[in-house]
């Protein structure tokens, strides 16, 4: 397990066929078409890697059923297990479009609309595939080889490999996706080029074909070479391979939220006095930030510090980051209350100052998450084509600027303009001046954000972002 304790996320991508239509798996008699003109739930579909032949894959769909061919090229998606038919080989072409052949009866797989079959000797366009993730496009980036993680450098201008566990606002890149291609975009909005150099602009030098080698992901510029650490810094940037080896393999790692806590004393949290946690500091460094990771079951959190251990209740009732491993002690319970919260641990407050009672409340910063991009169980939120209202249920994102000010936050889109709940409950985008938000890291991965009236930010079945959800459900909570 990598040393910040998370697991490469599972590859999930949509399959764009010859006419730009969806491989799409339907709930009703577990049929397959290419149909569907954009990325939704039925269109998703994930690969999971055969455990004796690392060459063979599976695709599951949303339904958890997998695809299969049987000998005379039916094409189904019933099957409930790793049967012989479900069995695909990825054969990459010099576009980065992939074509599936079925391994045991050697056809390929391709079609359109509800004309699907495995049954091709040879390779036209039909059988080309275009493959769209479908992940939430922010994550770390790890490389095979130097088993270190990607960073901007803003002294170096560059983006290196040199971090032994991702930490910080910088470690967060940010997958672009363009015309079948993608774009690497540091923190700071920049794209990598694959000189090396980071640009303002995307173009033909910072489109990158996404290859899948053994589980890992390679990135292959517009000359047909392979991104790569070069150097004693692992500076990031096209080498002269046309062949992806281990150097030019990364994984796709979920990012955690980091944040900062300030206490009544309107001072942070910090351990740069040693392990024991106290909030006596004026300044943010990485001895102030911490890794929030929530336990999908419990709900409950650890923190976790820049060198890897976590927050833990000693004997006398004080916190120390000592802990190297998650036990009953490391985990907190985390009460939002507005733009503060109360940290509890067998149902009692825990102060990290001297003080108690009101004082006990901290608030927490995000600091990794300046471009925010939000998914629900619908899509993504987008700018609406025609109003200055936000979609919610679009396949397409659009980047968000996320900004902290005295325990709350604003969020501004691309026009320089702040989000705001009007009196209809609808969630406009053409604020003039910014409007304050209460966000709340309540599950693993996913969020809910309140506005200034108390209640939830959620995606109406018409599509609409709305703020008027009274209740934790599924249509409240946003991946980040």
């Amino acid at each position: 397990m990598p040393a910040n304790g998370n697991l490469p996320l599972k590859l999930q991508f949509g399959l764009i066929n010859h006419e730009g239509r969806y491989l799409t798996a339907e709930s009703f008699g577990f049929k397959v078409n290419a149909s569907a003109p954009s990325l939704k739930k039925k269109q998703v579909w994930t690969l999971e890697q055969d455990s004796k032949d690392s060459h063979v894959v599976y695709l599951r769909s949303h339904l958890g059923r997998y695809l299969a061919s049987d000998k005379d090229g039916k094409v189904s998606c019933e099957a409930d297990s790793h049967i012989s038919d479900c069995r695909f080989l990825i054969v990459a072409q010099s576009d980065g479009r992939w074509v599936l052949q079925s391994k045991p009866h050697l056809r390929f797989f391709g079609g359109s609309r509800d004309y699907l079959s495995c049954f091709a000797q040879f390779i036209s366009d039909t059988e080309l595939w275009a493959m769209h993730l479908a992940l939430h496009p922010q994550a770390n980036l790890r490389s095979v080889a130097r088993k270190r993680y990607v960073r901007l450098s803003t002294e170096d201008g560059e983006v290196a490999v040199d971090m032994n566990i991702p930490w910080g606002v910088a470690a967060l890149l940010t997958l672009v996706y363009l015309d079948g291609k993608y774009g690497l975009k540091t923190c700071d909005s920049r794209f990598l080029s694959n000189d090396g150099k980071l640009l303002t602009q995307s173009g033909r030098g910072t489109a990158y074909t996404l290859e899948f080698k053994v589980g890992k992901l390679a990135f292959k510029d517009c000359e047909g070479k392979y991104l790569s650490p070069m150097g004693p810094t692992g500076t990031l940037r096209s080498g002269r391979c046309s062949k992806p080896g281990k150097d030019e393999l990364f994984d796709l790692e979920e990012s955690h939220p980091q944040v900062v806590l300030t206490a009544a004393n309107a001072r942070y949290v910090s351990i740069r006095q040693g392990v024991s946690l106290a909030a006596n500091q004026e300044d943010e460094t990485d001895m102030e930030t911490f890794q929030m990771e929530i336990e999908k079951e419990s709900k409950k959190c650890t923190f976790r510090t820049s060198q890897g251990n976590y927050w833990a209740l000693v004997a006398h009732g004080g916190i120390q980051s000592t802990a190297t491993e998650v036990s009953a002690d490391t985990m907190f319970s985390v009460e939002w209350l507005g733009h503060k919260v109360a940290l509890k641990k067998n149902g009692q407050l825990l102060a990290v100052s001297d003080s108690v009672g009101e004082d006990e409340l901290l608030s927490i910063k995000l600091i990794n998450r300046p471009m925010l991009i939000l998914r629900g169980q619908n899509g993504f939120i987008c700018h609406h084509k025609n109003s200055n209202t936000l979609d919610a249920s679009r396949s397409i994102y659009d980047i968000f600027t996320l900004q902290h000010s005295n325990g709350a936050y604003q969020i501004k889109g691309m026009t320089g303009q702040y989000w705001y709940v009007n009196s209809s409950l609808v969630v406009c985008s053409d604020g003039e001046v910014p409007e304050d938000f209460s966000i709340e890291l309540l599950e693993r991965g996913r969020l809910a954000i309140r506005g200034k009236n108390g209640k939830y930010l959620r995606g109406d079945p018409g599509g609409l972002l709305k703020g008027d959800g009274l209740t934790l459900n599924n249509s409240v909570l946003w991946e980040y």
